[in-house]
């Protein structure tokens, strides 16, 4: 899946962006599958914002953004849910977990959103290589937060994608973890020629990015 990306700009945010400059916002510009994409920019600059709006959260921008050249903003009910579902998965800044659910529940609940993806030992496979195989039956809302940003990750490997829309997606993870949880991710989309959109604050190492674009 191709996502295109022209002229937008959030209409909240307009006249902060209007005067600095940006690769983004006002800019035309076309993702390709495959592509890992760095977007960096500093706090308040909106990158939740942008990963908003490329998922469909957010519609109160300018311009326009194509899922295979189509304008999502047409793409609604049942369409737009099984383009979720089979072309783009995403790591939430606010992870956006069911705390009353057990880590393994919250997993689950996208391993079989419509035809599982893959078998439920994928889930220990990859809780294991994360550290987290203690915790899988715990509810969410008991683990920490660097337990539940590793649930996160989990959660969104195990439904197909052709991206995978990650927000500050290693904000709680010490050095160690984030190695691990890197690994499992660069390796997951190279097995699905999948496209990586990370958002963050700062350089980093943590995958071979194809361009990075400052917000």
């Amino acid at each position: 899946m191709q996502i295109g990306l022209t002229n937008i700009v959030p209409v909240p945010l307009k006249d902060k962006f209007a005067k600095r400059g940006s690769d983004i916002w006002n800019r035309e510009l076309q993702f390709n599958k495959g592509e890992w994409i760095k977007i960096k920019a500093p706090s308040g600059t909106g990158k939740t914002t942008f990963a908003h709006i490329i998922y469909k959260l957010r519609s109160d921008y300018e311009g326009t953004v194509n899922w295979n050249g189509k304008d999502l903003k047409q793409i609604k009910g049942n369409d737009l849910a099984q383009m979720r579902q089979q072309n783009a998965s995403v790591i939430f800044q606010d992870l956006r977990l069911f705390p009353n659910l057990t880590a393994r529940e919250n997993i689950e609940l996208n391993r079989v959103l419509q035809q599982p993806f893959c078998d439920s030992t994928v889930i220990d496979t990859m809780a294991e290589n994360l550290g987290i195989t203690h915790i899988l039956e715990q509810r969410a809302g008991l683990c920490s937060y660097g337990e539940q940003q590793r649930i996160a990750i989990i959660r969104s490997l195990i439904q197909p994608f052709d991206w995978l829309i990650m927000d500050e997606p290693f904000s709680h993870l010490d050095q160690d973890n984030i190695a691990k949880a890197s690994v499992l991710i660069a390796q997951e989309c190279t097995k699905r020629n999948a496209g990586i959109i990370l958002t963050d604050l700062e350089d980093d190492t943590h995958f071979n990015y194809t361009r990075t674009l400052h917000l």
